[in-house]
């Protein structure tokens, strides 16, 4: 069974563009994966053409030798752009792979290892304005209570305000009234996360993790950039809360010294960047040895939900998965099949592959638009990270 295309299909979902990559056999089989990286959208979809020589004609079923070709046989090797790419195009191989063997993608993977996979869910579910944008106190306990009571007993928030490298207590003030006001609305039994989105300095974050801490966040998310080892050590060292980190990172080398250093207790691999299915299961390995539990990155498109479904289903160290339902509302019309639409929780799946289809008619319905420029300025207009 040979290789007879490899395409893109973009759907425009407001914040983001989902790119969904489609790998068609000469048997007639597609199989799906994803891509979506956002603001280099583009980018991302000529990645994917850039590659597609490398596999047309090629055996379907040898995932893992042209996942070496496409990481080995251009001279310069993939940053972000091209690891997404390449992502995308494991994830669909393996779909290609388990809808020809007749199983469940999770079976190729080593089987289940657990029941169900637990969810974690956003405020508003997603929605960009809830999850993104700034909001008083009690919004943020209204949306984690609604979050509960669409059964969720897990919420991430993003509690701390944009601020320049050592910022006044104004900030902290607020991300403590926001955590004070979540904690209240969903009370004790439930976990709350809160991520630090990379825009705290190692002070800060310091400063902004021993403020929440009395509020029992279960982890503090991207402290600082994930870059600097040192700092999210030092980080680590000095607040009573677990450091989670790794959804910026790609391949497992980007993992070692992180791992070694002993600076976080969750890693958050994505498996639309840091290299595909099998890469995140060998990162996921790494972890398990150093006794460090694995939290897959995921508020992208229905197909890397689909895909991270599997991977939940059969990693030992799978600690939770992310989830986003209605960033948008119609997200669901896009794909079809078992695991279009989830809940808090998700049980064994039976269909072959990865559990959905692209409805391509319905997906050119919301086709590419470019996403929003967000520039986020302090008062002096100096540029802050988001």
């Amino acid at each position: 069974m040979r290789i007879s295309d490899v395409a893109t299909v973009v759907v425009g979902a407001e914040l983001r563009n989902w790119v969904f990559v489609k790998v068609t056999t000469d048997e007639g089989l597609v199989g799906w994966g994803e891509a979506t990286l956002e603001w280099q959208t583009r980018a991302v979809v000529g990645a994917v053409d850039d590659l597609r020589p490398l596999l047309l004609g090629e055996d379907a079923m040898r995932t893992e030798h042209l996942w070496q070709s496409m990481c080995r046989h251009h001279f310069f090797k993939g940053g972000i752009v091209t690891m997404s790419a390449i992502s995308g195009i494991e994830q669909a191989l393996h779909d290609v792979k388990a809808k020809t063997l007749g199983v469940p993608l999770y079976q190729l993977l080593g089987g289940s290892v657990r029941d169900r996979l637990r969810f974690y869910d956003h405020l508003g579910g997603g929605d960009s304005s809830a999850v993104y944008e700034t909001g008083s106190p009690e919004a943020f306990g209204e949306a984690a209570a609604s979050s509960v009571a669409d059964g969720f007993d897990a919420l991430k928030i993003l509690a701390v305000p944009v601020g320049a490298p050592l910022s006044g207590s104004a900030g902290v003030r607020l991300a403590v009234a926001r955590m004070a006001a979540v904690r209240e609305a969903v009370g004790p039994d439930v976990d709350v996360m809160v991520d630090l989105h990379g825009r705290t300095s190692p002070a800060m974050a310091i400063r902004y993790g021993r403020a929440l801490a009395p509020y029992d966040p279960w982890f503090l998310e991207e402290p600082t950039q994930p870059e600097d080892i040192g700092a999210l050590r030092g980080i680590a060292d000095a607040v009573p809360v677990p450091i989670a980190t790794g959804e910026r990172l790609i391949g497992r080398r980007a993992f070692v010294d992180l791992l070694a250093e002993r600076a976080c207790a969750v890693i958050q691999p994505d498996v639309c960047h840091c290299g595909g299915v099998a890469e995140l299961k060998r990162i996921a390995a790494l972890a398990e040895s150093y006794g460090v539990a694995v939290a897959p990155h995921n508020p992208l498109g229905p197909v890397a939900t689909a895909v991270n479904v599997h991977i939940g289903l059969s990693t030992p160290n799978l600690l939770i998965q992310e989830v986003m339902r209605v960033d948008v509302p119609w997200r669901q019309e896009v794909v079809t099949g078992e695991l279009a639409v989830v809940g808090p929780s998700v049980g064994l799946p039976s269909a072959s592959g990865i559990g959905v289809e692209v409805d391509e008619d319905a997906a050119a319905r919301h086709p590419y638009a470019p996403e929003p420029q967000l520039r986020t300025l302090l008062d002096d207009g100096s540029v802050a990270d988001w």
